[in-house]
């Protein structure tokens, strides 16, 4: 009889110890988010089509990076400064970016100009292969980025293709998505027009 007793006397006081111990970390958390620095790392995530658009809580700098376009001159993001940028990182082998890319055309037949463009970046060593794919999708806006070196998705931490990255006024990096998604959707374009809003210098 007293040897249950004190089993139960023990797991009540391991009970109320454990509850203490979750309260206290819960109202430090609180008190301190700002210290976490796993606090706000994603401040909501979008469904787009299959996939998530996952923003994060603060815009994020991005290594400079170099690619070329359609003349085989290098270039750069900063290139497009000034603009919203939805930058896909794909390939024409990839089955997945076959998926997407008619959307993401559709997206920037509709929105691109001034303030926005779609920057496919295709990993293809052979860059000769995008324009015959173009033509068999279809594609009819977009320009033919390339990083034959294939080391740009190493440097944007992008573990696989399709990838794409939401890139403010700034050059700096709002949120992403991996794999196909329907990119001319009702959900992106809201992303697109809140990236406009954002004022210059603002990091959120």
């Amino acid at each position: 009889m007293k040897s249950s007793f004190k089993i139960f006397a023990w797991s009540a006081l391991a009970l109320i110890g454990v509850i203490t111990i979750a309260t206290a970390l819960y109202f430090y958390q609180r008190g301190n988010a700002s210290k976490n620095p796993l606090a706000g790392i994603v401040n909501v995530a979008v469904d787009i089509g299959d996939q998530r658009f996952m923003r994060w809580h603060t815009p994020r700098d991005l290594p400079a990076i170099t690619f070329q376009d359609e003349a085989g001159k290098e270039m750069s993001l900063t290139a497009f400064r000034g603009k919203v940028v939805l930058l896909n990182i794909w390939a024409t082998w990839c089955p997945p970016c076959r998926e997407e890319m008619p959307s993401l055309d559709r997206l920037n037949d509709k929105r691109g100009g001034e303030n926005f463009e779609v920057v496919a970046l295709s990993i293809d060593r052979d860059t000769a292969l995008v324009k015959p794919f173009y033509e068999e999708f279809g594609i009819q806006t977009l320009r033919g980025y390339f990083d034959p070196s294939t080391q740009i998705p190493n440097a944007l931490r992008a573990p696989g293709v399709p990838t794409t990255l939401l890139i403010d006024q700034e050059g700096r990096e709002i949120g992403r998505a991996m794999g196909p998604a329907a990119w001319d959707s009702a959900q992106v374009e809201a992303l697109i027009d809140a990236a406009l809003a954002r004022s210059p210098g603002k990091g959120s």
